[in-house]
């Protein structure tokens, strides 16, 4: 028990550690700890669970701490994932806040910045686009995606409606 509590800590230690841009940035580091580093979860399992964490308030990496900790090791595994999660980050943020203060205006921190961004809006694209490929097996799950994306895109709709929405037309046309 101890072994998994630990293992969970560490685990997502490095998915808090390396989640730059946000909560679709994570999904590659998750995915990587919990399915191919540790096989707590199937990659089906995987796919079901980001489907389910879509519909619920809060970060990502939160939200599949507490899944995968749960199931791994129970109320103990969830407390451990979850601090392990945000351990790198709150350390972090308290440090950088004052010398961030200091340097905001500085070109190369700017630069670096926007830097970081971009690769993170590509990382975002590359595994969307995975995870089209590898799970559309169907026409009717294309229309899904380009459905969502163009209520995202076009229409600015909230993604939690957009969840809700593919949830209904899943049900009548696959």
């Amino acid at each position: 028990m101890i072994e998994s509590l630990v293992n969970l800590f560490w685990a997502f230690v490095k998915v808090g550690s390396f989640s730059f841009g946000g909560a679709y940035s994570l999904i590659p580091l998750i995915e990587k700890e919990v399915v191919e580093n540790h096989q707590w979860l199937t990659h089906d399992e995987f796919l079901k669970v980001l489907g389910m964490v879509e519909i619920f308030p809060g970060a990502i990496s939160i939200k599949f701490a507490t899944y995968t900790g749960y199931k791994t090791a129970g109320i103990l595994g969830a407390v451990a994932a979850n601090l392990g999660n945000i351990f790198t980050p709150a350390i972090l943020i308290l440090m950088s806040t004052y010398i961030y203060s200091i340097y905001e205006k500085n070109i190369l921190v700017t630069k670096a910045f926007n830097g970081i961004k971009f690769a993170v809006i590509g990382m975002i694209a590359a595994i969307m686009y995975q995870y089209a490929v590898k799970n559309g097996n169907h026409w009717q799950e294309f229309v899904l995606l380009a459905i969502g994306a163009a209520l995202i895109i076009f229409f600015k709709l909230h993604p939690a409606y957009v969840v809700l929405i593919a949830a209904i037309i899943g049900i009548v046309i696959l």
